[in-house]
């Protein structure tokens, strides 16, 4: 017969084998979880090339689109995490993000994913997350415009669904008119800090917006110079629905070059972009925006850093998700 303090002893002894089982157990998920650099090392070791190859010839052809591939990477990351949902169609039962109001008529680039989900296929059909593609296509895309580079972290899989809802909520995907604090709560969502803000805010040194993105600041804002919002009035009217495409360089300087005179704009007052202006505006990020427009080194490091922090948010690893074989639609 057991006595009752050895029964507990026994009890107390199993509780503890259980809780150090459960332990290991969440430690090797988190593990597992983790996106690697060298995920596809051995299962596509053609990756890298393949994209690039791709990548070059859309920017070769049209330099914005670099911008676009890039601007591609954050709109997926910041609705969902970073999983490939921007790229899905409507479906019967589910309207996705391309329609969302800071997506339609604006984020680019599909095509291009679609050509690379194509080349990768061909090589090593059904092993690359289209995830992992729109993060790999932000970088290089970066580079090729005289950019930093940065080890892209891997092994991100799709999602199975997007949501407009999500895309469409207020503070998820920040608003060209928005103010400092707005911006800083949009980007802490996410988890990523003020700083990152500042650095990400800099890829803005390339691509080009619309004149209904941009009116309301070179009409109504008063913290911008009065030439540069007299330039772009030219092209840009004053009454809604007239010129409402008409582009503009989101840096008057070097719109097809990865620099640091974006922050040069922003302390001279041409900011294109409310929520560009906001950045240095009086507020504690001038700082920030002083030592970017002085230190080109400084900037390409941080935002080589936010770049990375950014592409770990929320990513569905493991068995969660699926590897698509089009990226526009669920398998």
């Amino acid at each position: 017969m057991v006595s009752s303090s050895s029964s507990y002893c026994l009890t107390r002894k199993a509780r503890m084998a259980v809780a150090i089982v459960l332990i290991v157990a969440v430690f090797l998920g988190s593990s597992s979880a983790q996106l690697s650099t060298k995920f596809y090392s051995k299962s596509c070791p053609m990756l890298f090339g393949t994209i690039k190859s791709v990548i070059k010839s859309s920017v070769n052809k049209e330099k914005r689109m670099g911008a676009s591939l890039l601007r591609l990477h954050f709109h997926d990351c910041f609705v969902q995490g970073c999983d490939g949902s921007i790229l899905l169609d409507d479906t019967s039962s589910f309207k996705g993000e391309k329609t969302a109001f800071a997506n339609n008529n604006s984020v680019r680039g599909y095509d291009v994913i679609d050509d690379i989900k194509f080349a990768i296929e061909k090589v090593c059909p059904g092993v690359v997350s289209c995830a992992d593609i729109v993060a790999i296509a932000a970088r290089d895309s970066t580079v090729l415009l005289g950019g930093p580079n940065w080890k892209v972290k891997l092994g991100r899989r799709d999602s199975k669904t997007a949501s407009l809802s999500a895309a469409n909520s207020p503070g998820v995907l920040p608003s060209p008119s928005s103010n400092l604090s707005a911006l800083i709560s949009s980007f802490q969502n996410q988890g990523l800090s003020t700083r990152d803000l500042v650095a990400l805010s800099g890829s803005h040194t390339i691509g080009k917006s619309r004149c209904t993105v941009f009116r309301g600041r070179i009409y109504s804002d008063t913290n911008i110079d009065a030439s540069f919002a007299k330039k772009r009035q030219q092209k840009c009217p004053s009454v809604t629905g007239s010129g409402d495409d008409n582009l503009a360089p989101l840096d008057l300087k070097t719109p097809a070059f990865f620099d640091n005179n974006y922050y040069k704009n922003l302390i001279n007052k041409k900011g294109l972009l409310h929520s560009d202006q906001a950045l240095y505006n009086g507020e504690f990020t001038d700082s920030l925006v002083e030592k970017y427009s002085e230190n080109p080194a400084l900037f390409n490091s941080h935002f080589a850093k936010a770049m990375i922090k950014m592409g770990n948010i929320r990513p569905l690893t493991g068995s969660s998700g699926e590897i698509r074989k089009n990226c526009r639609k669920a398998n």
